[in-house]
């Protein structure tokens, strides 16, 4: 155990390097957004719209170790878009305005990944105040409290225990404050997103601590009577995210069939109503790809959203099933929203507008 004690004494020195390197990226991101820079490269490289990726909007983010973002910062974000001349459309018209020949207004789409409760109790009323629809995918475990939420129970091990022992990586983590916690969680979701199969490895942590992730379920998801209303509410649409949340690329063709025909099944025969739209869990080069895509236009979704990142294009039309979007985080300011929406990086490179595919 000494060596797992030296192991882990790294991870913060190198979750300091990181905020470094953030710091000063993202005062290069606020020079560029006061100066024009970013309004300037938009309109070559900024595509005909963005589609943005949230998962929690919480009140109190240091608590949750940063997961997520605050009520105040999507209120912030609409209102940089609106008065930036930006409109925001549901997915289903955000589709049709690339299928017009002449250009369209650019516009937004917000996009909530796996039912959060949150995003009933903070994110609607400021959706509502500002008439902006929004996508909600939603796995079937979530709504019935099945879902092996690793990323839940994580943050739960971390904020009840200042040791934390993850034998499948042999480091023992010595955290002691928020902010060692918080450089944990990050160094453990980081070693699960290079393989996914390894999230079952947790479980054994899990039973020994005494971690319930039927119950965290029950305190961070939405019920079946909380989504039933909210897929009523007229700016929200309603999408499927897999049975398990699984990384499906890590399945055979027939269980991914399964996982995204069940999901489907379940939130029709619930909501009463056709789910037309669906995003890959994960949404990374390890989770999806190719096959997936095929699979959910076979099955007849109008979109496949992804996470990785890159605007919409009129090629898009093309590729309905492979749409990137723009991750939204704690961390991230106005400033490097403005900068990723515009694709800045790569018109500072010079290069051509990326159509982010596969």
């Amino acid at each position: 155990m000494n060596s797992m004690r030296d192991i882990a004494l790294p991870v913060w020195s190198r979750f300091l390097k990181g905020q470094t390197r953030f710091v000063w990226k993202d005062h290069f991101y606020f020079c560029a957004h006061r100066s024009g820079l970013t309004r300037w490269i938009g309109r070559r490289f900024g595509g005909s719209g963005s589609i943005l990726l949230f998962h929690e909007i919480h009140d109190d983010l240091p608590i949750q170790l940063k997961a997520g973002v605050s009520p105040a910062l999507l209120d912030a974000a609409i209102n940089w878009a609106i008065s930036n001349g930006w409109e925001f459309t549901n997915l289903d018209e955000a589709v049709r305005r690339l299928s017009r020949p002449e250009p369209t207004k650019r516009f937004i789409s917000l996009t909530f990944d796996d039912g959060y409760r949150d995003n009933l109790i903070h994110a609607l009323p400021v959706l509502e105040r500002h008439s902006v629809p929004f996508t909600l995918y939603v796995p079937t475990g979530a709504i019935t409290r099945s879902l092996y939420s690793w990323w839940l129970g994580l943050r739960r091990l971390f904020l009840i225990r200042e040791t934390v022992d993850i034998e499948g990586m042999g480091i023992r983590f010595c955290c002691q404050d928020l902010g060692s916690k918080r450089a944990g969680l990050a160094e453990v979701e980081r070693w699960i997103h290079r393989d996914y199969r390894r999230k079952a490895m947790l479980e054994p942590t899990f039973r020994e601590s005494g971690i319930s992730l039927a119950e965290l379920n029950e305190q961070h998801f939405l019920s079946p009577e909380e989504l039933v209303a909210l897929s009523r509410h007229p700016l929200a649409t309603i999408g499927a995210h897999t049975a398990s949340h699984a990384a499906l690329a890590t399945l055979n063709a027939v269980s991914v069939r399964r996982e995204i025909l069940e999901n489907r099944q379940y939130l029709e025969n619930l909501l009463q109503k056709p789910i037309q739209h669906f995003a890959y869990p994960y949404g990374d080069a390890r989770a999806c790809g190719p096959r997936e895509g095929a699979i959910a236009a076979e099955m007849g979704f109008r979109t496949g959203a992804t996470a990785r990142q890159g605007q919409l294009w009129p090629e898009h039309v093309n590729y309905p099933h492979a749409l990137p979007r723009i991750a939204v985080n704690a961390e991230t300011s106005i400033a490097a929203l403005d900068a990723r929406v515009s694709g800045l990086k790569r018109g500072l490179r010079g290069g051509k507008p990326a159509v982010v595919t596969w």
